[in-house]
């Protein structure tokens, strides 16, 4: 995305969703209030060469359905109303409001207006708009967002509109042919070409800030600021992936570009516009990847990769109940390989809350398949309230704040200005009982708030008091 204060190029974001294995070509049913998506799952290369002189047929049809994305954001700034007097410490200041203007890109993947672009293109903005290449310009509505893959999907009232092609992009094959697709630089709809560099990055740290899921397929097409959003589609003119990312020392495309898969941008879509929110499955173990001094210590085979399991947490989860135990490794899940962390963390968390997989292990030389069912990731472990986060009262938490050795509770540490709470709960209250009951910890006090009205004991400032909170 570009924007006028942007001081960067890195841009961000990905985790990994296979869709099922498509055969042959076809298009979904239409169902109510759901995209209709065109699939084709057939090889790109049926093992044939022969000399192409142009790709036109093939790029044109899909330029109808790459659009550019403007965001615009209102930013408060304060600004001195004298800079002269205030360079001396003296004079007033007055806020002012500035708009900050973005570009990326976007595709249409339903002829009722669903657009996939990146979430980093969207975040943050107050007004959405979508110009289609034919200079039509719509209003778009922001149907949901993942910033821990960094896709978003927003809509524009429209019918009858172009639409990309998807396909299974686990088909993808280091060297096939990719073209990007996108609005770089605010210069205009713009193709660039290349080949898939490699799949499966995911040791990059773009999502690191958002403990993102990354799970890249990397080309060496071109990709500038404003491609994110965009298509990257294969010789055949459909969807693999969609551009997000850059890795660069110079400001600009040095050959090293990463875009987001078609299976799993599909699979985030139609999460965010069932439910608003994506679901992720839990496991529930602390672990390391297996490295040549692992190996040894557990005497496993020659060459063996995967990942060792060095606690269980928390002790009534999912791995717990299975009955996994530390120094298991694991090195499959329902038949897919796992070599790393990152494959374990992926796999388990692009499998639904609820559903029983097989996990392939090790456990003292014997080789076991144990069934596990996932629990649901809480991707806000320290939520206690919408917009309020909170942590168990440590004892250098105590210090810091100066509480009373025998006040226990929940702290208080963060109240987003946007909280419903906003005007109940400040940062560094103790909440010591929620209707009663006293809390030691984020999970159970979460399950204390009911319907209404709700009475909290607090310690703020060495004295105890009683506050409600309603919950509607």
């Amino acid at each position: 995305m570009i924007s006028k204060t942007l001081s960067t190029i890195f841009t961000l974001f990905i985790l990994g969703t296979s869709a099922a294995l498509l055969e042959g070509a076809k298009e979904q049913e239409a169902t109510a209030d759901k995209p209709v998506l065109k699939f084709d799952a057939t090889p790109v290369s049926q093992g044939n060469s022969g000399v192409v002189t142009s790709y036109a047929d093939i790029v044109e049809p899909v330029q109808e359905a790459v659009v550019s994305v403007y965001s615009t954001k209102i930013v408060a700034q304060r600004v001195p109303t004298d800079p002269l007097s205030q360079l001396f410490g003296g004079g007033s200041s007055r806020v002012q409001e500035k708009k900050e203007e973005g570009l990326g890109s976007g595709v249409i993947v339903s002829k009722d207006g669903y657009i996939i672009t990146n979430n980093h293109v969207i975040e943050g903005a107050d007004e959405l708009s979508v110009l289609l290449p034919d200079d039509r310009e719509y209003p778009a509505t922001l149907i949901g967002s993942d910033p821990k893959t960094d896709i978003a999907v927003i809509k524009i009232d429209a019918k009858n509109l172009p639409t990309v092609t998807l396909t299974d992009s686990d088909m993808l094959r280091v060297g096939d042919v990719v073209f990007a697709m996108g609005n770089p630089l605010g210069v205009g709809q713009t193709v660039t070409m290349g080949i898939v560099s490699a799949k499966g990055r995911n040791k990059l740290g773009l999502l690191e800030n958002v403990e993102g899921y990354e799970d890249f397929i990397q080309t060496d097409a071109a990709i500038n600021m404003g491609n994110s959003g965009g298509a990257l589609i294969d010789a055949k003119g459909r969807l693999v992936g969609i551009n997000s990312a850059i890795v660069s020392n110079t400001r600009g495309n040095i050959g090293i570009g990463f875009a987001i898969p078609a299976n799993l941008a599909e699979a985030i879509m139609h999460s965010l516009i069932d439910t608003g929110t994506v679901s992720r499955g839990y496991l529930g173990v602390s672990a390391e990847s297996v490295t040549p001094e692992i190996a040894e210590s557990l005497s496993l085979p020659d060459g063996m990769r995967g990942v060792a399991i060095t606690d269980i947490t928390p002790p009534d989860g999912p791995a717990a109940e299975a009955g996994l135990q530390r120094t298991d490794v694991i090195y499959a899940i329902n038949d897919q390989q796992v070599t790393s962390l990152e494959d374990l963390r992926l796999l388990v968390a692009q499998s639904a809350p609820g559903t029983e997989v097989k996990l392939h292990l090790i456990r003292d030389g014997e080789k076991l398949v144990v069934p596990v069912l996932l629990g649901q990731r809480d991707e806000l472990p320290n939520e206690l309230l919408a917009g309020v986060a909170a942590t168990p009262l440590s004892e250098d938490l105590r210090r810091q704040l100066n509480v009373d050795a025998r006040v226990t509770g929940l702290v208080v540490t963060e109240v987003s200005v946007d909280s419903p709470y906003a005007n109940r709960l400040l940062p560094n209250i103790v909440i010591v009982e929620i209707n009663r009951t006293e809390v030691a910890d984020v999970a159970s006090a979460r399950g204390q708030f009911k319907h209404g009205r709700n009475l909290l004991l607090v310690y703020y400032r060495g004295v105890y008091r009683y506050l409600t909170v309603q919950m509607d």
